[in-house]
């Protein structure tokens, strides 16, 4: 996936039971797991991990950047498509 001027991005959805927090093309999600805080970008290889408390940035495609806090969190990366399942 590119934008319109060819450069990469990924598809994010951040949402919990009964809210979506976020969702749209992106270059990069940055958050904290056990082993410390690490970056998204597209084409990542697959990846699924449990977040901790932090703040979850996400630099959209469009618009400012986004900071979501999570408590916890499951994070699910394929394909440049990246699902954020808060409160589980």
């Amino acid at each position: 996936m590119t934008d319109e001027h060819g450069k990469p991005a990924m598809a994010v959805k951040v949402y919990a039971p009964f809210q979506v927090y976020f969702e749209g093309d992106a270059y990069s999600v940055s958050a904290v797991n056990d082993t410390g805080p690490f970056d998204i970008l597209p084409r990542h290889r697959n990846f699924l991990c449990m977040l901790v408390p932090c703040h979850l940035a996400i630099q959209p495609v469009t618009g400012d950047k986004k900071t979501i806090k999570i408590h916890r969190a499951l994070m699910h990366v394929k394909a440049d498509k990246v699902v954020v399942f808060m409160d589980v």
